[in-house]
């Protein structure tokens, strides 16, 4: 992945973007709190060493083995992609307000209503909770869809989750992609 990023870039990432990864009718768009500093640095998702992410990705059944972050890309190929509720970089999710978690949540809806997906996999309950006003939400499938696409929440895949073990999140993300193979609809048009 190349050399660590500085402290002084670092801080300069505080407020930055991380673009989208992202197509019309993907079969999942996984969406993260917001990118963390060392993403934003770099412009990947999920780049700081110890993310789960790409393991629990991996692990769960969505790719043929475990990318690289800067083989984010690769996902596109196989009906994936990634964003976030709220675009800009920080430390740690918990220096987002909860007005920005609310607004990002409608921001992610209008993209999600452009894109369709199959399913959205919004990645931290206590995100989503916010996010889309559904403080009762628990992980996995949701009742909620926007549009077309199915909702499912999963475990936040941070280092600093320390409720979920990688193999308790590799669980939840096979979960959603057993979920996914069985409903696979033959005429290439969303299930209902």
């Amino acid at each position: 992945m190349g050399t660590r990023p500085t402290p002084e870039q670092l801080a300069a990432a505080a407020g930055t973007t991380v673009p989208d990864v992202l197509a019309p009718g993907l079969d999942v768009l996984f969406c993260g709190i917001n990118p963390g500093l060392y993403s934003a640095v770099l412009g990947l998702h999920f780049a700081r060493p110890g993310n789960r992410f790409w393991p629990a990705l991996h692990r769960g059944g969505f790719t043929p083995r475990q990318f690289d972050p800067s083989e984010q890309h690769e996902l596109l190929a196989l009906k994936l992609g990634v964003t976030n509720v709220a675009e800009r970089a920080t430390a740690r999710a918990d220096e987002l307000s909860d007005d920005e978690l609310r607004a990002g949540g409608q921001a992610l809806i209008a993209k999600v209503e452009r894109a369709e997906p199959r399913w959205l996999a919004v990645l931290g309950i206590g995100a989503y909770r916010l996010a889309f006003n559904d403080p009762k939400a628990r992980v996995g499938r949701q009742e909620r869809r926007i549009g077309p696409t199915r909702v499912w929440a999963l475990p936040n895949p941070s280092g600093l989750n320390a409720h979920w073990t990688p193999a308790g999140l590799a669980e939840e993300f096979a979960a959603l992609r057993t979920q996914l193979v069985t409903e696979r609809p033959s005429n290439g048009l969303h299930p209902q």
